[in-house]
This record gives C-alpha cells, sequence and structure tokens, in this order.
C-alpha cells in the first residue's frame, strides 16, 4: 500500500525557483510520498520556498471600514510587519489597503487588484500577504490576477509555527494544523483531474478524481496525528499525576507573544529558555520549579504566545500543549506595558484562554505589566504612565516589573504566595498514633502551619489545604477535622 504524501518542504536547487504552486503532495510522485518517521526531521510542507535568496514580498494591510476590531490600523500594521520579518522574508513593500466592503472573489477591489500585479510585474515580487483570513477562491483569484503566489494571516502564522517546532510534540501540532488548513484549499490545477476507471472492461465504473484522492490521503493522514497527539496528552496526564502526588502548585505564564514571558520565566526561575525579540520565539512549554519568599515551592509553566485572530486550528493542535494553563493554581497573564497596544493585546490574550474554558472566575490572575524599564520617568523615579493604565478583566493584583532589570520580582512572588493562600483554607485535625500514613499525607499535599503538642490519643496539626486537594483531605480525615 502506497504510504501517504509528504507535507516536508522541498528545497529548490535551481538559481531563480519560484515559490511552490501548491501546498498539497502529488500522490502520483513517488518521491512525495511519506518517509519512514525516522527520516522526517522537518515539520509539515512549508508555504514559503525558503532558498538562499530571500523571497520578494509585498505586504497588504487591509483596513475594512465598519470592522470591529480592538487594534489601531497603524499597531495592525507593525504586528503583521513582524509577523513577516520572523521568517526569512525580503519586504518590498507595506501597505494599509481601505476596503469599503468585502468582495467575495478577491476581498479587496479590482482597482487594487490591478494595481498590486503591476507592482507584481515591475518589482519582481514573488510572494504577497494579506493580513486577513482568506477564503480558498479569493486567495486563488488574487494569485491568478496578481501572478504572485498569496498566504493569508493564517498560513504566515502557521509558517512561522513550522520553522519555530522543536520537538517532536512541536512537529505534531503545527503538521496537524497545517493539513486543517490545507484540506479545504485544494486548489491547484491539475492536469489528470479526470476519474481513473477501476475494475476490468464494462465492469469498471468511475474511480475518484485527484483531488478526492488528495483529500482522502491528507484525512488519513490527520488521523495519524490526532492519534499521536493524544498519547502525547495521554503522557502529559502521566506527569501530571505525578506532580499531583506532592503539593507543589501551578503557576502558568500566558501573554500576547513577545510581551516578554520567557524572559520573566528566565528572571523568575533561572532557567535557560531561549528569549529574543522576536514573535513566537518559543512554542514548547517549560516548566521549572519556584521557591516563594516564605519557603514554599511552586512550579512554573512558560506556555506559547497568544497573537490576534489565532487560528483555530493552531489553538486545537496545541491544546495538549495549552493544558498546563488548563489546570494551573494561579495564572500570570504577563502584559507589555511599554506597547501602546498593550489593552488590546490583553483582550485577545483573555479571548484564547476563553476558548479554553480558562477565565479570572474559575482561576486566580494576576497581571504582570512587565518591560517598565522601557518606559519614562519622572524627577521622583516614578512611572506616570503606569496612573493610567488599568487591568484588563477580573484580577487578583497588578504588578509592575522588569524581567531585564528584576524590578518588582520580589513583590511579584508576593502575589503569587497571596493568591495561593487565598484560595486555601486553614483547618485543625487529630491525627491518632496508629494512623501514621495519615501524618504523611499531611506533610505531602498540605501546608503544616504548627504541629501542636502530642497527647495520649495522637497529634493535632494546624494545616493549610489548597482547593484541589481539599475533597481528598475531607474524605480522609472525616470527623476528625475542626475549621478555624
Amino acid at each position: 500500500m502506497r504510504s501517504p504524501p509528504s507535507c516536508r518542504a522541498r528545497r529548490s536547487s535551481s538559481s531563480t525557483p519560484s515559490i511552490p504552486e501548491a501546498t498539497t503532495p502529488d500522490p502520483h510522485n513517488p518521491s512525495d510520498d511519506f518517509d519512514d518517521e525516522e527520516d522526517r526531521k522537518g515539520g509539515p510542507r512549508a508555504f514559503i520556498d525558503q532558498r538562499t535568496a530571500p523571497t520578494r514580498a509585498g505586504l497588504i494591510v487591509p483596513d475594512v471600514r465598519g470592522a470591529s476590531v480592538y487594534h489601531s490600523i497603524e499597531a495592525r500594521k507593525a504586528e503583521f510587519e513582524g509577523l513577516a520579518g520572523a521568517i526569512r522574508l525580503d519586504i518590498v513593500f507595506s501597505e494599509v489597503v481601505r476596503v469599503r466592503e468585502v468582495r467575495p472573489a478577491t476581498f479587496i477591489g479590482g482597482g487594487q487588484v490591478e494595481a498590486f500585479a503591476r507592482r507584481v510585474a515591475e518589482e519582481g515580487i514573488e510572494l504577497i500577504l494579506v493580513d486577513a483570513a482568506l477564503t480558498p477562491i479569493q486567495q486563488r483569484n488574487l494569485e491568478r490576477e496578481t501572478g504572485a503566489k498569496v498566504l493569508d494571516r493564517t498560513a504566515l502564522i502557521l509558517e512561522i509555527f513550522g520553522e519555530r517546532a522543536a520537538t517532536r510534540e512541536g512537529v505534531l501540532q503545527v503538521e496537524l494544523a497545517h493539513l486543517n488548513y490545507q484540506k479545504s484549499r485544494l486548489v491547484r490545477s491539475w492536469t489528470h483531474l479526470e476519474r481513473q476507471r477501476g475494475g476490468f472492461g464494462f465492469l469498471g465504473g468511475p474511480g475518484e478524481t485527484q483531488i478526492e484522492s488528495d483529500r482522502r490521503l491528507l484525512q488519513e493522514r490527520i488521523a495519524i496525528l490526532e492519534e499521536r497527539i493524544e498519547k502525547v496528552r495521554r503522557t502529559r496526564q502521566l506527569q501530571r499525576r505525578n506532580r499531583d502526588e506532592v503539593p507543589y502548585p501551578i503557576v502558568a505564564l500566558v501573554g500576547y507573544t513577545n510581551a516578554g514571558k520567557s524572559s520573566l520565566f528566565n528572571a523568575l526561575t533561572g532557567a535557560g529558555v531561549f528569549a529574543e525579540n522576536l514573535l513566537f520565539a518559543t512554542l514548547d512549554t517549560t516548566v521549572r520549579k519556584l521557591e516563594l519568599p516564605h519557603g514554599r515551592q511552586v512550579i512554573v509553566s512558560d506556555t506559547v504566545g497568544f497573537v490576534a485572530d489565532l487560528p483555530h486550528d493552531l489553538v486545537a493542535a496545541f491544546r495538549a500543549t495549552l493544558e498546563e494553563v488548563t489546570q494551573a493554581d494561579v495564572i500570570l497573564h504577563v502584559r507589555d506595558i511599554a506597547n501602546p497596544d498593550h489593552q488590546a493585546q490583553a483582550r485577545d490574550v483573555l479571548a484564547v484562554l476563553a476558548e479554553l474554558g480558562v477565565s479570572a472566575e474559575t482561576v486566580p490572575m494576576i497581571e504582570v505589566w512587565n518591560k517598565v524599564d522601557l518606559l519614562p520617568r519622572d524627577e521622583n523615579g516614578d512611572i506616570p504612565a503606569l496612573a493610567n493604565t488599568a487591568p484588563v478583566g477580573r484580577v487578583v493584583a497588578s504588578i509592575p516589573v522588569s524581567a531585564k532589570t528584576g524590578e518588582g520580582l520580589d513583590e511579584l512572588k508576593a502575589a503569587i504566595e497571596a493568591a495561593l493562600s487565598a484560595g486555601s483554607r486553614t483547618y485543625r485535625v487529630h491525627v491518632p498514633h496508629a494512623a501514621g500514613g495519615d501524618v504523611g499525607w499531611l506533610y505531602g499535599h498540605a501546608e503544616i502551619i504548627e504541629r501542636l503538642e502530642p497527647t495520649e490519643k495522637g497529634s493535632d496539626f494546624v494545616v493549610r489545604v489548597e482547593p484541589r486537594h481539599l475533597r481528598e483531605f475531607q474524605e480522609r480525615f472525616n470527623g476528625r477535622i475542626e475549621g478555624e
């Protein structure tokens, strides 16, 4: 049986290779088949041909009249340029295009399409990136009219994730998102679309078309990836079960991409996670232990950054990774307070969290106002800009910090400790001398505040129990608990 087609990018060897006509593999080409898993070192097949010379690209940022958006058009343009700059492109132009009404065929107006077609021909542009979610028909028509490869915002983000994925888990997640995106975009102009006949002689009926065959192969590959990612999820559950045996609360870092989460993670835990002024610099979740001011230890988890209009396929594919957020006891929402668009970015982060089923009503959330070292200060050393800054959503605290200088990190640790204590309750519990296992459970799952003088019947403990261990505590010590 023929193995499924490869989604890995092919590097062109010619001096002036063109952007790939389509991202869908050709099942009729034996060299396009999937290799063994050990042989596939890369991730999914790339949308953009990475070559020695960077691809000449043009950026289009549609400004749709009446569109309800939080971000200003200037902020959207700057962010889209940052996304394009995250991969190897030679950006020839970046323009905001006014769109009175979205055209079903090309999204932008016909005159605008003709103007960009002329620029493509005159300036040798090979790739056009559009800061919008294009339909397959719009993408195909724009390619046909301009003569350049066209990718929308979703495809660009997928391309960045495909380049950044470093672990096997990350490669699987990005490839799954790629294939789900490609499934509805089999718009390649095939030269062999006729149906192949099956059987012998007059018994042979019409077979499947080329597009039907490709769609089936894509679906088979998607099923394989979903099964492998499910294994990753089960493995994480086993690892989390081992952690649950130890009383380490989970503190998850979330935030907009490039808000400084990894830098803050390194500053808090001393880890060496890659951190750079780059969109989506890190994709894979990392966890480290952190000791709070009064000796309490927690697990800090660094997660992938969010972005406006994050593709739903990516959110679904990275759900196994983002489970650390759903299981967190405290969430640190990191905001780049020096970015003029930080309020809108915070709303985007909360929207993605809501899609994961996480909200401030269910998990205590602390806003971390990062990069205060970039804000101007007055003669007293105060930061006037913070007086006009307000938290977005319901939070238990807002802490100004600088991951670069270390300013505010002690206050942040104290806020984490207070948030964890606020959700816990203090109890006095009696443990008979014969129940030594109960003493071990208390030391392993609760915070021992005080151990009272033993009596003939046993020992009394004053303990603080977190919500995630409360039910087991009540069942285990039923009839021996005295609330304070």
